[in-house]
């Protein structure tokens, strides 16, 4: 399963629409970087943020969310409380391609204050803005930068199509824009 390269990735960004908005090289002036990088592509946090809170002592079920447990903000920054975690969505859009899937990892600058990144693999022909949960495991409260590298995607390329992909079965999470909270 190869890492796909550059030169792959921009060319289905422009030529198949894989990333919109797409960056066509890696910003990095005074920012956390982001766009197009040797072997990925760095996404940018969105201003929408949903920020945990335990207000209502709610109990976190993922069979039976309760929204209220977020307070949402925009802007240009987020703080996250010490040993709490906030929702955000990507700025671009992804469209993969039905041999390819991908993994994100979060980006370096944030892992070193303690800032965690978490998504799960964006599987073969699934396309939205990607939903991002961020954990704070310091004591202290963090900032989070919008409009700015959040975290880098990998794309893997399968030795073949797959049978079923996400499109094909339907997927709960298909097209999403902004923050999607748990659904089943």
């Amino acid at each position: 399963m190869p890492v796909m390269p550059d030169h792959w990735i921009r060319q289905q960004a422009t030529e198949a629409g894989m990333i919109e908005p797409f960056v066509e090289t890696q910003k990095r002036d005074g920012v956390i970087s982001y766009g197009l990088s040797s072997y990925g592509y760095d996404a940018r946090c969105a201003d929408q943020f949903k920020i945990f809170t335990n207000v209502d002592s709610a109990v976190v079920d993922p069979k039976s969310f309760n929204p209220s447990s977020f307070v949402d903000r925009t802007g240009p920054v987020c703080i996250i409380p010490p040993n709490s975690f906030a929702l955000t969505h990507t700025i671009e859009y992804f469209r993969i391609p039905r041999d390819i899937l991908v993994i994100c990892l979060g980006k370096s600058t944030y892992a070193r204050c303690g800032i965690i990144v978490n998504v799960t693999p964006l599987e073969p022909e699934w396309e939205g803005q990607v939903t991002i949960e961020i954990s704070n495991t310091t004591p202290l409260p963090a900032k989070i930068y919008a409009g700015e590298g959040i975290c880098q995607f990998l794309f893997l390329q399968g030795a073949s199509a797959c049978e079923v992909s996400y499109a094909d079965k339907a997927g709960k999470y298909m097209r999403q824009r902004g923050v999607s909270l748990p659904r089943m």
